[in-house]
């Protein structure tokens, strides 16, 4: 699933190629994708909107319209190309915006699992992202704000995880975080230190700012509108290096399932 970084680089990417320009038609050919209005009131209320800006919060991307927000969410595969209308349609090419009368930015989407959610700018706050918890890089992202969401049972693999609490952490960089904080993944959030609490924040915006400088992480499917695919890969301390050796004391790397999450730590470095 395209997590914080991918979604930043698909978003960048596409401001490049798409602001200010108009939806002058609309085509769904996977009704499925729509989650909200349904197909023929989304087909009819985004014509003639046009492109003033795109936003993320956490994976979400928001196209900003003349009255709506175009809320998209790319689950595992859901990716975004610009295509001339003579260009043959993709088998995965589910939702077909015609800019300007000129190009198609065409969803292509191989496991139909993303959601499209079109909201109008004053009703924000019953959309999908009213849940969401903070940013990274919010200031109000404290350690008394962590201990109060954390202070739970639960593995704090699972909890990082968990987007009311820090938005945009995935199963990867989830992995890296706890690496560098120097912290067991089925540790309870309960048991953690201020100091871990402190490590948990700083480590989280390293991970990510540099995995967004590299273009995200591709170890699956993940493109830009750029055909970007992710360097952040060759930097990955443990995740998906099940028996490398830690790149800090040399013992093992293992892996382990969490919640259903297939895990990578050190055993020693992360008691």
């Amino acid at each position: 699933m395209p997590e914080l970084p991918e979604v930043e680089t698909v978003k960048n990417g596409l401001i490049k190629k798409v602001l200010n320009k108009k939806i002058t038609s609309c085509k769904v050919l996977y009704q499925g994708i729509i989650a909200y209005p349904d197909k023929e009131n989304f087909i009819k209320e985004i014509t003639n909107q046009t492109i003033f800006d795109i936003k993320r919060r956490g994976k979400f991307l928001l196209f900003e319209l003349d009255d709506y927000y175009l809320i998209s969410h790319l689950r595992m595969e859901g990716k975004y190309f610009i295509k001339n209308p003579t260009q043959e349609l993709n088998k995965h090419d589910h939702v077909v915006f015609t800019l300007d009368k000129k190009e198609e930015l065409r969803y292509n989407d191989t496991r139909k699992f993303g959601k499209m959610h079109l909201v109008k700018k004053d009703e924000l706050n019953n959309s999908p992202l009213s849940k969401l918890g903070k940013e990274p890089w919010d200031e109000t992202l404290t350690k008394e704000y962590l201990k109060e969401k954390l202070n739970k049972k639960k593995a704090i693999k699972t909890l990082l995880l968990d987007q009311t609490i820090i938005v945009g952490i995935g199963n990867i960089y989830a992995d890296e975080i706890l690496f560098l904080s120097k912290i067991n993944p089925e540790t309870p959030g309960s048991n953690l230190t201020s100091k871990n609490l402190l490590d948990i924040i700083d480590n989280t915006k390293k991970v990510l700012e540099k995995a967004i400088e590299a273009g995200g992480t591709t170890i699956h499917t993940y493109t830009s509108v750029d055909g970007i695919t992710g360097m952040f890969q060759q930097e990955l301390s443990v995740h998906n290096k099940k028996d490398f050796p830690c790149p800090e004391c040399k013992t093992k790397i293992i892996k382990i399932v969490v919640n259903g999450r297939g895990t990578y730590y050190c055993p020693k470095c992360q008691k």
